[in-house]
């Protein structure tokens, strides 16, 4: 199935040699996650999407019945499709969603762990990492949501997004509103769109965006926490020694995301790190840190003389949220230390077409929690699967 669906989507711009070679590299790079879902009791599946842009991006599917309505679920910064299921069989969201007879895709962005891979660009290649979290809303959502629709003939039910997930979609439909139309509902985890006021230890880089952006490019680094650097593997060594550096590990985690002890599992660190970071581009990040720095939900900047050029002005255009016609439903806490209160409210009162409102009811639950937590699942998925259930007939 795999191969079938990838030589039907790039035939017309590669070569069957280049078709044969990108085939065997994702469904190596897809094999562990696959088995994670076997192992778990479920059927797994694989497809491969071409972009506009040339980029390939695996999708996972946990598939449901002929006539299962339709859910997508898409991943926060720096993740992969795995970050869904890692809480396990009896917690995780996909499988609670698949237990209910829906039908699961996973989607993962361009430059993740399962997604490395162009038709002509190598990742060693600086053009391969040229792109934000704009171009995954611009290309990659409508490249995969169009794929789910066609191959089953019906809708997406519901869209769910994780913190970067919702912002994507944010940008998707506003740029791509034809491809948003494709979509019933969309619930938004943990919402960024405004993080000016984020009370994160990454805000602490944001004033120097623009000089380590381009020191790494100086350095020819454009890829950012990859799964292989060396990096990652002393993290994942090091959390590991004991119950000592596996707290250390949680603090650090907490400094990023904010402190909740009582929810964290910390025999979940292994998987976490085996499967956290997966990568992105440093342009996605700076992209990301600009927000901090403006408090705006907007466009790339890249300053003001290249900004003329691309924009026609001296700073980038906001995203205009006023434009989302598709039903959203916001699911927020109150110890989120990337999607702070004020933020939120901005957010809030920029969509137009709001259908739920839901704060989580645990003072502590922090922005990990919402994938993470111990009771996530009666915290958050309770919810999630009664707006699925009820919100579109």
């Amino acid at each position: 199935m795999l191969r079938n669906n990838l030589l039907c989507h790039i035939r017309t711009k590669c070569t069957n040699s280049q078709s044969a070679r990108f085939t065997v590299k994702i469904i190596y790079q897809s094999f562990f996650q696959l088995e994670l879902i076997r192992r778990a009791g479920y059927p797994a599946e694989a497809h491969v999407v071409l972009t506009e842009d040339g980029y390939l991006l695996t999708i996972h599917r946990i598939p449901g019945g002929k006539n299962s309505p339709v859910v997508f679920l898409q991943h926060c910064l720096l993740c992969s499709s795995a970050i869904w299921i890692i809480i396990g069989k009896e917690k995780a969201l996909p499988y609670k969603l698949a237990d209910q007879g829906y039908d699961v895709w996973l989607g993962n962005f361009r430059g993740n762990t399962y997604s490395k891979t162009h038709i002509s660009l190598s990742p060693s290649n600086p053009k391969f990492w040229n792109f934000s979290y704009d171009k995954m809303g611009t290309y990659d959502l409508p490249a995969m949501i169009s794929y789910v629709t066609n191959l089953t003939s019906k809708p997406v039910h519901t869209y769910i997004g994780y913190s970067i997930g919702t912002t994507t979609f944010y940008v998707m439909a506003i740029k791509r509103p034809e491809f948003a139309k494709m979509v019933r509902v969309m619930i938004s985890l943990a919402p960024v769109a405004f993080v000016g006021n984020m009370t994160s230890l990454l805000r602490l880089f944001a004033p120097y965006t623009s000089s380590i952006e381009a020191i790494l490019r100086f350095l020819g680094i454009n890829e950012f926490l990859p799964k292989n650097s060396v990096l990652l593997y002393l993290a994942r060594v090091g959390c590991n020694v004991n119950l000592f550096t596996q707290q250390i590990c949680g603090i650090i985690t907490f400094l990023l995301k904010g402190f909740d002890e009582e929810q964290f599992d910390y025999l979940l660190l292994p998987m976490l790190l085996a499967h956290f970071p997966s990568g992105t581009s440093v342009k996605t990040m700076a992209h990301f840190l600009q927000g901090v720095n403006s408090g705006k939900f907007r466009a790339y900047d890249y300053g003001r003389q290249k900004n003329m050029q691309i924009y026609n002005a001296t700073i980038p255009p906001d995203y205009d949220l006023s434009r989302i016609t598709v039903p959203i439903a916001l699911i927020h806490s109150d110890n989120d230390w990337i999607v702070n209160k004020k933020d939120l409210k901005m957010l809030r009162d920029s969509l137009t077409n709001i259908v739920d409102d839901y704060r989580v009811p645990f003072p502590k639950f922090n922005h990990l929690d919402f994938l993470l937590a111990k009771d996530a699942p009666t915290l958050v998925y309770e919810k999630v699967l009664e707006i699925v259930k009820n919100k579109v007939n």
